[in-house]
């Protein structure tokens, strides 16, 4: 009697599962605020400005940002360690962790170094990356394109050579220019975003 009460009785039925939210949907919300997009995309785009015009100062600031993140990083890991179970993992998380901050805190206190540093790492990131590249262009079957694939390995290696033969003088530079790089190509794409979202809109 109770059961068929509570079928009867219309505000004791269960909701409809309300529908899923479609891509579209999301949009047209984002384009009433397509103004701000615009906005974060010129401020991106200006703070890239700013960091061409000083690569020394962008590259100190880059670096000072690493070290902090390092050392964020280092204390996470060591947190996910002392959660471990086993013995060996306790202690393998928490010496990384202790890596990553001892490394960040050296690059908070000698950015000039870290920068040198980083920016051998990445020559040699580069050199293996093109190695790696080409390596899986050569085992490429002969009938696929293998031009291409070997042609952008050749330009990857090419360009950590480059970064290297510069070592340690562009150190001063190479990571406040790569940042005022992607500061600018980021604040392009939100810009254009924008400007879609705008168009969209009307």
């Amino acid at each position: 009697m109770a059961v068929t009460q509570a079928a009867d009785d219309p505000t004791l039925v269960a909701p409809p599962p309300a529908a899923p939210r479609s891509l579209g949907d999301a949009l047209d919300r984002a384009a009433a605020r397509w103004g701000w997009f615009i906005a974060f995309g010129a401020v991106l785009v200006l703070l890239g400005v700013v960091a061409s015009i000083s690569l020394v100062t962008a590259t100190i600031a880059s670096v000072l940002v690493n070290g902090m993140l390092m050392i964020v990083a280092g204390v996470g890991e060591i947190v996910v360690g002392a959660r471990a179970r086993e013995w060996s993992r306790f202690v393998l998380w928490s010496l990384a962790g202790l890596f990553y901050i001892a490394a960040g805190v050296i690059a908070i206190l000698n950015p000039l170094l870290a920068a040198a540093v980083f920016t051998l790492m990445l020559g040699a990131g580069l050199i293996a990356a093109g190695l790696v590249r080409a390596w899986l262009a050569w085992k490429m079957p002969a009938a696929a394109p293998r031009g291409w694939p070997m042609l952008a390995a050749v330009l990857t290696i090419l360009l950590g050579v480059f970064v290297i033969a510069l070592w340690p003088v562009n150190s001063l530079f190479l990571l406040g220019a790569l940042l005022a790089v992607d500061l600018i190509v980021q604040g392009v794409g939100w810009i254009s975003f924008g400007l879609a979202l705008r168009r969209r809109r009307d």
